[in-house]
C-alpha cells in the first residue's frame, strides 16, 4: 500500500513539473559544436540532395546556458532571440542525428549537415546519412519522434562528429 501511495505521489509531482529535454549533444564543450542555432533560420536552405550553406559559428562573447549546456551565438540579438524561445531554436532530438534517432539510437549531430523543416532544426551525422534521411524526411521525422520518447532520457552521445 505504501509503495502504491509513493508511486502515485511521484507521478503527480513529475506530471506537475515542466518537461525538460534530455542531455544536449555537445562537442568542443558547446551544444551544436558552438554554432549559432538562431542563425540557421536566416540562411537560405539548399535543395534536398545538395549540400547546405555553411553554418554560422557562435562567439564566446554571446553565450548562454540552457538545458545543462553552453550555447554560442554570433550576436547578442541571436542570443536574446534564443532565450525568448529556446524550444523554437534548439535542435530536434537534443542535437543528435535525426536519422540516427529514426533508427533507434543517439549519435552526434553534425552542425554542417542541417535542414529546417516546419521551423525546426534537424542535424545528421554524415553526408551519406543525410542522404538517407532526405529520401523520406516526413517519414523519418515521424519515426524519430516515436523513438524519441524511449531515447530522450538516455545519456547524450559521447562520440565525436566525424569530419565532413
Amino acid at each position: 500500500m505504501r509503495h502504491a501511495f509513493l508511486a502515485a505521489a511521484a507521478s503527480l509531482i513529475f506530471a506537475a513539473a515542466p518537461a525538460l529535454a534530455g542531455e544536449q549533444y555537445m562537442s568542443e564543450g558547446y551544444a551544436v559544436s558552438g554554432y549559432d542555432v538562431v542563425a540557421y533560420h536566416d540562411i537560405e536552405q539548399a535543395d534536398v540532395g545538395t549540400p547546405q550553406p555553411k553554418a554560422v559559428r557562435g562567439s564566446p562573447a554571446f553565450q548562454t546556458e540552457y538545458n545543462g549546456a553552453k550555447w554560442l551565438f554570433s550576436s547578442a540579438a541571436n542570443r536574446d532571440a534564443f532565450l525568448a524561445q529556446p524550444e523554437k531554436y534548439a535542435p530536434a532530438f537534443d542535437g543528435h542525428c535525426a536519422f540516427g534517432v529514426a533508427r533507434g539510437g543517439k549519435v552526434p549531430g553534425n552542425p554542417h549537415l542541417w535542414r529546417i523543416v516546419d521551423g525546426k532544426l534537424y542535424l545528421n551525422i554524415t553526408r551519406r546519412v543525410a542522404g538517407f534521411w532526405e529520401k523520406d524526411i516526413p517519414g523519418n521525422i515521424s519515426t524519430a519522434g516515436s523513438n524519441w520518447t524511449m531515447l530522450e532520457a538516455a545519456p547524450a552521445s559521447q562520440r565525436t562528429v566525424p569530419p565532413s
